[in-house]
């Protein structure tokens, strides 16, 4: 069990960091001052795994009452501000630490409720909710469309490695630590593979909408 928690912590942080990145550079990139960019930082590493706490009975939230996530988000703003140019060098930077951020919260999102006593079902939907969480008040903040509305395939590849996570648990075949390194590499890899060979889910076609483009 203390093998499972220091895993857990190291993924924990290692999440907070990675969205922090991904919000500071969004907020960079949107010319707002020291204040904004950590506090979307902020909002954007700890946002989701408030809402799941809350949801199982964490209360109060680890994000608010543990002092370590939030030192752990202003060095990540304080990283991508003064270290700009290299975050930069990055692929679309905002992307892949999205991608790493909502890898790592989709298996301890799962992890924490499956430990609090939840069921399966109500594990992979907070896996979820805490991966997906942060990324959506990020966009709401920067006035944009969440991306979990928009086709992309963000919040099924969060699906997939909280489901894992889950199987994992009640099969018990392996351990849970190659687990979740199974459900974090299930997870980053799908989305990247999406974003970089344009995988998209199904949109329904309006079609009076589109015969109402063809006409003159």
């Amino acid at each position: 069990m203390e093998k499972l928690h220091s895993l857990y912590y190291f993924l924990e942080m290692a999440g907070t960091f990675a969205f922090a990145i991904s919000g500071a550079t969004a907020a960079r990139r949107r010319n707002l001052d020291l204040f904004g960019i950590c506090a979307l930082a902020f909002t954007v590493a700890c946002g989701g795994g408030i809402v799941r706490d809350l949801c199982i009975g964490a209360i109060p939230p680890a994000g608010l009452s543990n002092w370590q996530y939030l030192v752990v988000a202003i060095i990540a703003a304080g990283m991508t501000v003064g270290l700009y140019s290299l975050v930069e060098l990055l692929n679309r930077p905002v992307l892949f630490f999205d991608a790493v951020g909502l890898s790592l919260f989709a298996v301890t999102g799962a992890q924490k409720a499956l430990h609090f006593g939840h069921n399966g079902e109500v594990a992979v939907l907070l896996g979820i909710t805490t991966a997906v969480g942060g990324g959506v008040i990020r966009d709401i903040l920067l006035n944009r469309v969440p991306i979990i509305l928009e086709k992309e395939i963000y919040a099924l590849a969060a699906l997939i490695g909280a489901l894992i996570v889950v199987l994992g648990e009640y099969l018990n075949w392996i351990s849970s630590d190659w687990v979740a390194v199974i459900a974090l590499t299930v997870c980053f890899t799908l989305r990247m593979l999406a974003l970089r060979y344009h995988w998209n889910l199904p949109v329904p076609s309006n079609k009076k909408s589109d015969a109402s483009d063809k006409q003159p």
